[in-house]
């Protein structure tokens, strides 16, 4: 039985469609089994729907975060997701949610963290300098843009970057490794040791 993937995302839900072309080529040997979003009329919704995937809506706007939470987690149990994948959701999760899913939520940065967590990674990154950026995936935890890293791109900032130019670069990547990383966690082919992410060695991935 394949491995059911669910998506939460804010907005147009790039990575998310990347996600679902991997699934539907069968380079990612999942199943989307429903895309929640916390605002209405996200784009990421709409193209869940042209999918076939289920696409459902629990607006977040004046609930407080754990009574939200609580109510993403019932959603996801319903549908019974074996993995939960950020794809532009803006919204930082409770240790209610994170508890609820240990190692079990993935989450996609464009930095090379612990780099310019938060918004507007790639702004920080231009004003700081770097000549190297990036994005990572990493497990979710209590902490904004800190679990344990999976797996990072490198992408080269050049002179005349923009912050537009520069994130184009990088959203290239993390629709590349984003799936990767899936891969990886649902083959059972990575642990955690203290904060280290670790291949499993003889794992079939």
């Amino acid at each position: 039985m394949k491995k059911r993937i669910a998506i939460l995302l804010s907005g147009r839900g790039s990575n998310f469609e990347a996600i679902a072309r991997n699934v539907a080529s069968g380079a990612l040997d999942a199943e989307i089994a429903v895309v929640i979003s916390n605002r209405p009329g996200a784009a990421g919704l709409a193209a869940a729907e042209k999918l076939g995937i289920p696409a459902v809506t629990i607006p977040s706007r004046g609930m407080e975060r754990e009574a939200y939470d609580a109510l993403l987690v019932e959603e996801l149990r319903r549908h019974r997701a074996d993995l939960v994948c950020l794809a532009g959701f803006m919204r930082f999760l409770s240790p209610v949610f994170v508890r609820a899913f240990p190692n079990r939520v993935l989450n996609i940065h464009p930095s090379l963290l612990p780099s310019f967590p938060g918004l507007e990674a790639q702004r920080q990154a231009l004003e700081h300098g770097v000549k190297i950026s990036g994005c990572t995936v990493h497990f979710v935890d209590e902490d904004l843009d800190h679990g344990p890293i999976i797996l990072q791109a490198a992408v080269a900032v050049e002179d005349g970057d923009t912050e537009a130019t520069l994130s184009a670069r990088i959203l290239k990547e993390e629709h590349r490794i984003y799936s990767e990383a899936i891969r990886l966690v649902l083959a059972g082919a990575v642990r955690v040791e203290n904060r280290r992410v670790i291949q499993n060695r003889g794992a079939r991935v």
